[in-house]
């Protein structure tokens, strides 16, 4: 069973910086895509980030250009660097890797929390 262990999330004031990681258990080229999701209270999971196993990188509009996703194959982890942060960006951000087809496998971490204050 693959694991996700995410890490970084805090408080920070708005204008201010976090770098998210997503640390997997076994080779991050055993998967299509990885992506971070997001989700604030009372609301569903949303997309924020996804690259592919070839670095192609898709953003949510609202963060695009304040956030940057990466990855380092050696390291087997994917990181989510966050800039510019907003009272908005609160939420509880979880990694997702998915192996594509034929497999179809998805694999979540548990979450990490990132709070913005004004």
């Amino acid at each position: 069973q693959v694991q996700l262990v995410e890490s970084g999330g805090g408080v920070v004031q708005a204008g201010g910086s976090l770098r998210l990681s997503c640390a997997a258990s076994e080779s991050i080229t055993e998967f299509n895509t990885m992506a971070w999701y997001r989700q604030a209270p009372g609301k569903q999971r949303d997309l924020v980030a996804q690259i592919t196993r070839g670095g192609d990188t898709i953003y949510t509009p609202t963060v695009k250009g304040r956030f940057t996703i990466s990855k380092d194959n050696a390291k087997n982890t994917v990181y989510l660097q966050m800039n510019s942060l907003k009272p908005e960006d609160t939420a509880v951000y979880s990694c997702r890797a998915n192996t594509g087809e034929p497999l179809w496998r998805d694999y979540w971490g548990q979450g990490t929390q990132v709070a913005v204050s004004s």
